[in-house]
Formats: structure tokens, C-alpha cells, sequence
């Protein structure tokens, strides 16, 4: 199959075999030494070295954000379904991906870090909430009569 941008990609994408999922099921540390709150401390360093503390408002931080999402979606935009799976298996494309998902989450940490938000916190009651809401397995019911959950 060809991309927009001419390059041919076959088959279902495949998730990095580095992945540690034992690790997050389990809320140990990465191997890596990355988290949330270290990263965010970063970002502000590198925000307050350039004085760009003055625009980080909510508004202006949450604004940046749907600007840098949209940039993603613009990547997958005129893709097919197919296609879209496979994107990470063109490097080119796999980079802008990451660039971007990247994008999105810098900015999510920095509006959740001027907001005093603990997303990880957040996410996990959204999650629970959720599975009050849509428990599994309910009878007769098809995936594509469920409701987006993030609503």
C-alpha cells in the first residue's frame, strides 16, 4: 500500500519489543529513570531559562496543546486504516509521530503542572470511573454501540 507521502508500507503495526507493560501494571519505576513529575521539572527549567514563564497561562498552555494534537492528526489525515496502523514502519513518518506525541504531552505536563493537576492521579480515577460506567462484558452489546468512554 502507498502513503500519502509515496512510501510503501505492508502489514499490521507492531508495538516496540521494549516495552515494559510488567513495569506500569506493577507502578515500579522505568529502567530509564524518567517520570512525570522530573520531566515536568525539566520543562520549566527550560521554559524559565528563556523567560517564557509569562505565557505559560492556562489558556495560552492549552491552546499550544490542540495545536500540537491537530499536528498529529494531520499525519494520519487522509490515511487509510491500514495505512494508519503501519505508520511507525516508515521512519520518516515514525519520527514526525514521535515528535508530535511528544509535542502533545510536553504541553499536557506543563498546563497540568501550572494548574497544579496530578495527571497521573486524574487519569487513574478517569479510568475507574470508566469501568463503573462501561463495565466489560455487558450483555448484548456490540463495540460500536458503546459510547466514546472520554465523554
Amino acid at each position: 500500500m502507498t502513503s500519502d507521502n509515496g512510501s510503501t508500507r505492508e502489514g499490521p503495526a507492531t508495538r516496540p519489543a521494549t516495552r515494559d507493560r510488567g513495569a506500569r501494571e506493577r507502578g515500579t519505576a522505568r529502567a530509564d529513570g524518567l517520570d512525570v513529575a522530573g520531566l515536568q521539572r525539566r520543562l520549566a527549567d527550560f521554559a524559565a531559562a528563556r523567560n517564557w514563564e509569562p505565557y505559560h497561562t492556562p489558556k495560552n498552555l492549552a491552546v499550544a496543546l490542540s495545536v500540537e494534537a491537530a499536528e498529529l492528526v494531520e499525519i494520519f489525515q487522509w490515511l487509510t486504516p491500514e495505512q494508519s496502523a503501519a505508520v511507525m514502519a516508515d521512519e520518516k513518518t515514525a519520527h514526525r509521530v514521535r515528535d508530535e506525541a511528544a509535542d502533545v504531552l510536553a504541553y499536557l505536563l506543563q498546563f497540568c503542572e501550572v494548574l497544579g493537576v496530578d495527571v497521573l492521579a486524574a487519569l487513574r480515577d478517569k479510568i475507574e470511573r470508566n469501568e463503573a460506567r462501561f463495565p466489560a462484558g455487558s450483555p448484548g452489546e456490540t463495540p460500536g454501540e458503546r459510547p466514546d468512554p472520554a465523554h
